[in-house]
């Protein structure tokens, strides 16, 4: 279960013929994980720096922050990991990197898994039952149930690190089967969540009598969503499900590899929905503060009335309301 792919790739040098064609795919495969990586931890970074410090956030903006930290947190453990496959294999300097990087990343995969089905799942609630959603959620539910899903994320993966290892995996403790079902259950429990609360606020908002105008905020967690199910999901599914029957580990390597890619393209593209749903349909003049009005409108709960480029005055005072002074 380790995204670190050196121990077997060591072993590939036994195979006849085999060596040269792994070290090309390896190398094409790695360098193009710190290059994605490197770019989303940029764009990340400004989600990070808009909704910490330039905007006054609300009920999704908080949930948007922690996915932002988080994947944020998961770029990083990419990048360290394939700077030190790099250098492992195409040098003679030998490095180790501590454990510790694989039990972050495993903390940060469930992590940016449970905020975005929070994200769809509250916005489920809040198409579904408006009236209850206003009146009986907590002011802070959001803040709370962020708290709450790093506190259990931060849990499994300590526990699975410990008790089952990465690298190779002690099948022979009491505790790892155990650790395993509640882990690969939470994470089946979240996708169903996810896919659930999207399939439902699709149908209500575009189906029936009573359909719900779409708004930006709707079309950014339903472009997340997506973009999860293709780019995200596959790491998961090697990581839980391919690893735990995987014998020949040599043969792998290469699709964990780029499975490990399309997770970075997933923590990637996350930034560049946000600002091209805020963008869409608008001229920005005074690129001084464009980033935070774009960001501010791709979470923007109402339906759009406007004429393209134009915004209404009413809409102008909420988002500069938003907007820490």
């Amino acid at each position: 279960m380790n995204p670190s792919v050196t121990a077997w790739s060591s072993q590939l040098t036994s195979i006849s013929g085999g060596e040269q064609t792994f070290n090309t795919e390896f190398l094409i495969l790695e360098l193009l994980i710190i290059t994605v990586a490197l770019v989303g931890l940029a764009e990340n970074a400004v989600v990070l720096w808009l909704l910490g410090f330039r905007m006054r956030r609300n009920a999704f903006s908080v949930y948007i922050l922690n996915l932002a930290g988080a994947d944020f947190l998961l770029l990083c453990c990419y990048i360290i990991d394939a700077l030190e496959g790099l250098i492992r294999n195409f040098s003679l300097i030998s490095i180790f990197i501590p454990y510790f990087f694989t039990t972050v990343s495993v903390f940060a995969y469930i992590s940016g898994l449970s905020f975005l089905s929070a994200i769809s799942t509250e916005r489920c609630m809040s198409v579904l039952w408006p009236i209850w959603y206003r009146c009986r959620r907590p002011r802070h539910g959001s803040a709370g149930m962020c708290a709450l899903l790093w506190a259990l994320s931060l849990l499994l993966s300590i526990l699975e690190g410990n008790y089952c290892g990465f690298l190779v995996r002690n099948i022979h403790h009491v505790w790892c089967p155990v650790l395993d079902f509640i882990t690969v259950a939470w994470l089946i429990l979240l996708f169903v969540l996810l896919s659930g609360s999207s399939l439902a606020l699709m149908i209500r908002m575009l189906c029936g009598s009573n359909r719900v105008p779409p708004t930006r905020l709707y079309a950014t967690i339903v472009l997340t969503v997506l973009v999860f199910l293709l780019c995200g999901l596959p790491f998961g599914i090697h990581w839980f499900l391919l690893i735990w029957l995987q014998k020949d580990f040599d043969a792998f390597v290469p699709h964990f590899l780029a499975a490990v890619l399309l997770s970075c393209v997933n923590s990637c593209a996350n930034p560049i929905i946000y600002f091209f749903v805020g963008s869409f349909r608008q001229r920005w003049w005074k690129w001084r503060h464009a980033l935070r009005l774009i960001l501010q409108r791709a979470l923007q709960d109402t339906p759009e009335v406007d004429e393209p480029g134009e915004s209404l005055p009413g809409e102008t005072l909420f988002m500069s309301g938003s907007l820490v002074s």
